[in-house]
C-alpha cells in the first residue's frame, strides 16, 4: 500500500510539474500575445494623431500664408499709393519750380529793362545837370553885371537875409515846442496822477461811528436811570458825554461831540448792560477799564496804520495821535483811512518822478496830524500838525508837507505839492465823502449789472471808483461791428437809467485766443 502511493505520488509531481510549465508557458504567450496587441494599437493610435496633426500643421500652414499674402498685398497697396502721393507731389513742385523759373526770367527781363532805363535817366540827368549849370554860370555872371556886386559881398549879402529869416522861423519852432513841452507836461502830471490811484486799490468810504446802544428791555432804562437819576448822573460825569432815554423801544442813544469820548461810554454802556451791576461806584470802575482798553487799542491802532503804510521810526505820541484820527471824521470820511490813503498815493508819486517813495509816503501819512489835537490847541490844523511834527523831530520835508498841503504850497519842496496833489484825489473821488459804502457798492453793482444785461457780454469790471468802466465780450457772439454797438448801447443806457456826477468812461474789449498743447 505504501508502495503504491508512493508510485502514485512519484508519478503525479512530475505529471503537476509538467502540467504547471504548459500552463505557465500557456499563460505567457496569451499575455505576451495582448501586449503585441495592446501595442499594435498604440501604434495606430500614434500613427492616426501623427497623421491628424499633420493635416492640422498643413492647414495652419496655409492660413498664415494666406494671411502673410493678404497682409503682404496691403503692404504692396499702401506702397503704391504712397508712391503715387508721392510721384503727385513731386509733379506739382516740378511745375512750381517752373512756374518760379518763369517768373524769375521775367523778373530778370524787367529787372534788364529797368536798369537800361535807368541808365538812360542817369545819363539825361548828368546832361541837364550840365546844362543847369552852364546856366547858372551864366545867370551869376549876369547878375554881378546888373548888381554891380562881387561874389563875397552877394554872398554876404544872401547869408545876412537867410540869417533874418532864420531867427523868425527859430522864434516860431520855439513858441511851437514850449507849447507842446507844456501839454506833454500836463499830460504826463495826468498819467502819473491816474496811474497812482489806480495802483493803489482800497475802500473810498467809511461808516460814520453809530452812537446807540441796544438793551434787552425797557426795564434796562429804568436801572440805567438809577434812583433819583444817580445811575445817569455818574455815567455822564464820568463820561462826559450826554445819554438820551426816549420812549424809544430797545435803544439808548449817547450823544457827544468828542468821539473818543462817544466811543468810551459806548463800549462802557455795553459792559454794564451785559454785567447787570449798574451803580455809581461800579460805573466809575467800568468806565476807568474801557478808558485805558481803547487807549491800548488807539495805540494799536496807530501801529497798524504805521505798518500798512510802511512808515516806521514815528515817535509813540505821534502813533498815538494817528490812532486817534480813526475815530476823527471829515465830511463822513474816516480820516485815518484817507491819510494812509494819501500815504500811498503819494509814495506811488514820487517814485513815479523819481524822488524817494519812502519819504513820500512818511509826508502823506502825517499830513492830518493836526487834526488829531486841534481841540487841544488854537489854530488850524495844518500848524498844529506842523508844530508837533518839528517838536518830534520829524524832518523839514514832513513838517513843510503838513503846514502847507492846503494852501501855502512851498514849491521848492516837491513833497509839499505831492501831498496836497495826493490829498486832493483822496477826498474828491467819487465815494469818498458823503457816500455809505452800501450806497458806494451798490452803484458798482448797478453799472456791472447793466452792462451785463446787453448780449455777448461775458464780464463787466467797474473800476476808478466808477469812473470807469470795462466790458469783455463774446469774440464768438460778436463782431468787431457789433462791439462798437454794444458800447453805445451800454453808453445810452447809463444815461437813461442812472444819475452821476461827471462821466463814466465805457471801454469794450473783444479777443479772440487759440490755445493748443504741444505733446
Amino acid at each position: 500500500m505504501e508502495t503504491e502511493t508512493v508510485v502514485a505520488i512519484c508519478i503525479a509531481v512530475p505529471l503537476a510539474s509538467g502540467l504547471t510549465f504548459v500552463f505557465v508557458k500557456l499563460l505567457d504567450r496569451l499575455r505576451r500575445k495582448d501586449a503585441e496587441t495592446e501595442a499594435q494599437d498604440l501604434v495606430d493610435k500614434a500613427k492616426r494623431e501623427v497623421a491628424n496633426r499633420r493635416r492640422e500643421a498643413e492647414l495652419e500652414i496655409k492660413e498664415l500664408s494666406i494671411q502673410q499674402q493678404a497682409e503682404s498685398e496691403r503692404e504692396l497697396r499702401r506702397l503704391r499709393g504712397e508712391l503715387h502721393e508721392r510721384e503727385r507731389l513731386l509733379d506739382k513742385r516740378q511745375d512750381a519750380l517752373e512756374e518760379q523759373a518763369e517768373q524769375i526770367r521775367k523778373q530778370e527781363k524787367i529787372v534788364e529793362s529797368t536798369q537800361r532805363k535807368l541808365t538812360e535817366r542817369i545819363q539825361d540827368a548828368n546832361r541837364r545837370k550840365e546844362e543847369l549849370s552852364k546856366l547858372l554860370d551864366l545867370q551869376r555872371q549876369t547878375l554881378h553885371e546888373l548888381s554891380g556886386l562881387s561874389h563875397e559881398e552877394a554872398t554876404q549879402r544872401l547869408l545876412e537875409i537867410l540869417e533874418t529869416q532864420l531867427q523868425q522861423e527859430t522864434g516860431a519852432v520855439i513858441l511851437k515846442h514850449e507849447k507842446q513841452i507844456a501839454e506833454t507836461c500836463d499830460q504826463k502830471a495826468r498819467e502819473m496822477l491816474l496811474t497812482s490811484l489806480q495802483r493803489y486799490a482800497a475802500a473810498h468810504t467809511a461808516e460814520t461811528t453809530t452812537s446807540t446802544v441796544g438793551i434787552p428791555n425797557d426795564e434796562m432804562k429804568g436801572r440805567i436811570i438809577g434812583r433819583e437819576g444817580r445811575n445817569i448822573r455818574a455815567f455822564e460825569k464820568a463820561t462826559g458825554v450826554d445819554v438820551i432815554i426816549d420812549d424809544t423801544p430797545g435803544v439808548v442813544i449817547v450823544s457827544a461831540f468828542d468821539m473818543i469820548r462817544r466811543e468810551v461810554a459806548r463800549i462802557s454802556l455795553n459792559k454794564l448792560i451785559a454785567d447787570g451791576r449798574i451803580h455809581p461806584s461800579r460805573i466809575e470802575e467800568i468806565v476807568a477799564n474801557t478808558q485805558r482798553e481803547l487807549e491800548r487799542h488807539i495805540q494799536k491802532l496807530g501801529e497798524e496804520a504805521c505798518q500798512e503804510a510802511e512808515v516806521h521810526g514815528l515817535h509813540e505820541r505821534i502813533v498815538n495821535l494817528l490812532g486817534r484820527l480813526h475815530f476823527r471824521t471829515s465830511y463822513s470820511q474816516n480820516v485815518l483811512r484817507h491819510c494812509i490813503e494819501v500815504a500811498y498815493v503819494a509814495g506811488l508819486l514820487a517814485d513815479e518822478i523819481g524822488l524817494d517813495g519812502t519819504l513820500g509816503r512818511r509826508c502823506g501819512l502825517l499830513h492830518d496830524i493836526g487834526k488829531a489835537a486841534d481841540h487841544e490847541a488854537e489854530g488850524g490844523h495844518p500848524k498844529i500838525g506842523a508844530d508837533l511834527l518839528k517838536r518830534f523831530g520829524e524832518s523839514p520835508e514832513v513838517v513843510l508837507a503838513a503846514s502847507g498841503h492846503h494852501d501855502d504850497l512851498n514849491v521848492e519842496n516837491p513833497y509839499t505839492v505831492l501831498v496836497s496833489a495826493a490829498d486832493a484825489c483822496s477826498a474828491s473821488r467819487p465815494g469818498a465823502r458823503r457816500e455809505t459804502l452800501e450806497r458806494y457798492v451798490k452803484r458798482m453793482e448797478e453799472l456791472e449789472s447793466i452792462a451785463g444785461s446787453f448780449p455777448g457780454v461775458e464780464q463787466a469790471f467797474a473800476i476808478q471808483a466808477g469812473r470807469e468802466l470795462r466790458v469783455l465780450v463774446s469774440a464768438k457772439d460778436t463782431t468787431d461791428e457789433t462791439a462798437a454797438k454794444v458800447c453805445h448801447d451800454i453808453v445810452k443806457a447809463f444815461e437813461k437809467q442812472l444819475t452821476y456826477p461827471g462821466e463814466i468812461k465805457v471801454t469794450v474789449l473783444r479777443e479772440t485766443r487759440h490755445v493748443e498743447m504741444a505733446r
